[in-house]
């Protein structure tokens, strides 16, 4: 090995290929940036658009991850290295770890459900993979709830298909379903009529459809009453609060009497 010339070609080596890295690393801190800053322009039209805040994170995520990745492989051409041959490893690695990840996959088959077909979208109160709360992000993987104790849950994609999945807010009424049970010896008629005012004297009740009240069984200690108003969906709970404590007041004052579970014992001398 002629060393002499090796050291005079060092000088060259060293030059060339530390420009090129130098290139390389500029390239994918470059490339980097604007990817971020195209995505973000993205998002941005897309916002003005009026696109559904659900397709925008989604299309961004997606977006993102594959400019990033013809950044790194521009940045891997300048350092020499065959893009075509890389490109063949990373689609052969991308197979096995397609056979590895068979649940991301399915995570990722979910996430493009959900953003197509949409059967909730972010801002929306659901019940899902026995988890209620407000979606307030779906990426390509997960689903994030924010519960109504502000508890944020983070829910498989798989998941919030897997079963039933139910929203709350695409509807602006719902109905609220009570049962109220009064002793034997009351009066029945009396004990509707006092739900029937409680409901009219509320704002909150609409009127269309109308309020039901009936007797819906005959339970082993109670008569149960069912009352059903409808309301709007944002006065859901605090309407449930009310007509509770507004009953129990009204009944004690009119002498309804309300059952609790009691034993009697007969004592045989």
């Amino acid at each position: 090995m002629d060393w002499t010339t090796l050291i005079d070609t060092l000088p060259v080596l060293a030059l060339r290929y530390g420009l090129n890295t130098v290139a390389a690393i500029a390239i994918f801190l470059l490339g980097k940036w604007a990817v971020g800053r195209l995505v973000a322009f993205a998002r941005g039209m897309m916002d003005r658009r009026g696109f559904d805040p659900t397709v925008v994170g989604f299309v961004a995520n997606i977006a993102f991850v594959v400019l990033l990745m013809l950044v790194i492989i521009a940045a891997l051409a300048q350092l020499g290295i065959p893009t075509a041959q890389f490109i063949a490893i990373i689609g052969a690695a991308g197979l096995a770890i397609g056979l590895a990840l068979q649940g991301s996959l399915s995570n990722f088959a979910s996430g493009v459900l959900l953003v197509s077909f949409r059967p909730a979208r972010v801002g929306d109160y659901i019940e899902a993979a026995g988890t209620a709360g407000t979606v307030s992000e779906i990426t390509v993987f997960s689903t994030t709830l924010v519960t109504p104790d502000r508890r944020t849950i983070t829910v498989p994609n798989a998941k919030m298909l897997d079963g039933p999945l139910t929203n709350y807010t695409t509807s602006a009424t719902r109905r609220l379903d009570l049962v109220i049970g009064i002793a034997y010896d009351a009066d029945v008629i009396a004990a509707k009529a006092v739900l029937a005012r409680l409901c009219a004297e509320d704002a909150r009740v609409l009127t269309d459809p109308p309020v039901q009240i009936g007797v819906l069984r005959l339970g082993a200690s109670s008569v149960d009453i069912a009352l059903r108003p409808w309301v709007g969906s944002k006065d859901y709970w605090p309407l449930h609060f009310d007509l509770h404590e507004r009953i129990k007041r009204e009944f004690d004052a009119c002498g309804i009497g309300i059952p609790f579970p009691q034993l009697d014992v007969h004592l045989d001398r």
